[in-house]
């Protein structure tokens, strides 16, 4: 009542049910997106005794799923993925990635940017998910000048990486560099969607 809806305790209702009740209104008549922030909220700030965490993110991802939501639970944050492949290639990305210097900083922070439901930076999503790509492939290759092209051509021998995926994720990254590509015309002019951000998101957390 105080942290999330900055209001004085000394105003808040003493009785449960009229707590309960001026909660539930406030559910029923908010912003959707203050809905979704205040699930969040809970996750983060409810007491974590017996996994209840876990089950909490378990109930609220089948009712999301229900209720056909765009947005999972995703390590902890509201994330409009809607796949339970796509949930699992992110989480398992950023959960595994602690060894990689970089590599979980990147991909939570374009979770981040993606996930913000008033003011969404598709833009430097996408840059902090090829970026975390671009991490990892200096890592493997013990070479933190190399760039990532060099890296990705290092990998196709030392770690039997697909020429084709070699050629994906090379050209991907060449989408976000070039004059006439993500960082430049496209992101100046504000056509990116969500869809763009969250297909480098997930095909980044599968590298």
């Amino acid at each position: 009542y105080y942290d999330y809806y900055k209001l004085t305790l000394d105003s808040m209702p003493r009785n449960w049910g009229d707590l309960q009740r001026e909660l539930k209104n406030q559910v029923l008549t908010g912003t959707w997106h203050r809905v979704y922030s205040l699930i969040e909220f809970i996750y983060k700030h409810g007491p974590s005794i017996d996994n209840n965490s876990e089950i909490f993110i378990s109930m609220c991802n089948e009712a999301f799923e229900r209720e056909n939501s765009a947005y999972r639970f995703v390590t902890g944050v509201l994330t409009p993925i809607t796949s339970k492949e796509e949930i699992g290639e992110v989480e398992n990305a950023i959960l595994s990635s602690d060894t990689y210097a970089g590599v979980t900083t990147h991909l939570q922070t374009a979770l981040g940017f993606l996930t913000d439901r008033q003011r969404p930076d598709y833009r430097n999503s996408i840059k902090e998910s090829i970026s975390a790509v671009e991490s990892l492939a200096k890592h493997l290759v013990g070479n933190p000048s190399a760039t990532l092209d060099g890296a990705l051509k290092v990998l196709e021998t030392s770690h039997k990486l697909h020429p084709a995926l070699k050629k994906a994720f090379s050209s991907l990254y060449g989408y976000t560099n070039d004059s006439d590509g993500i960082r430049h015309a496209l992101m100046e002019n504000s056509e990116l969607t969500q869809a763009d951000a969250r297909f480098m998101l997930i095909c980044c957390s599968a590298f």
